[in-house]
């Protein structure tokens, strides 16, 4: 049987920290619109900020559909599953937005993260939490961690600043339905 919270507590901040990867869903207005869910999983780029409010980094890709959905309407959900230990997903709605390198607020933001802001940063996701849930788990498997992937460590060697600026504006200017991605 799930609950709901009142925010985050010490208890559950540990182990959100402690988890390998997340999830982030979001949705356009448009009733016909693209829904997206990402899978999040680099270390150490999800942080606890308060008891309602959480960030991540956001790696550049290929999409820009988070981006675009939280400038339309900021509706925003951050999932994580235990694949070891017991069962259990944790759920944070609210409402989020992008803060961009150069943004008023971003190095303090960029202070709360145990990592340097690799090259290929695009923004930090702030998530102002609304909702704290949690719910059985049952159905998600157990799975080893093996690792984290090293492809953005193997691209950032080898792509330029202005490389990386470039490839967003290709390929983040906006989302799949059109919507406003990056300026």
């Amino acid at each position: 049987m799930g609950s709901v919270y009142p925010s985050i507590d010490d208890e559950l901040r540990a182990w959100l920290l402690a988890q390998p990867m997340f999830f982030v869903a979001t949705a356009p207005l448009d009733a016909d619109g693209t829904i997206n869910l990402s899978p999040k999983g680099l270390l150490r780029t999800f942080a606890v900020l308060g008891p309602n409010e959480v960030a991540y980094l956001d790696i550049t890709g290929s999409g820009i559909e988070t981006i675009a959905h939280l400038r339309e309407n900021g509706r925003i959900v951050v999932m994580f599953c235990a694949f070891e230990g017991d069962p259990n997903i944790v759920r944070l709605h609210g409402r989020g937005r992008a803060v961009h390198p150069g943004d008023e607020g971003f190095d303090e933001l960029a202070a709360a993260f145990d990592v340097p802001m690799p090259p290929s940063l695009r923004s930090i996701i702030k998530v102002d939490v609304s909702r704290v849930s949690d719910s059985c788990g049952f159905g998600v498997p157990y799975m080893d961690m093996k690792g984290y992937r090293d492809n953005f460590a193997k691209a950032e060697a080898h792509v330029t600043a202005d490389e990386w600026v470039a490839y967003r504006a290709e390929h983040n200017a906006t989302s799949i339905d059109g919507l406003p991605g990056l300026d």
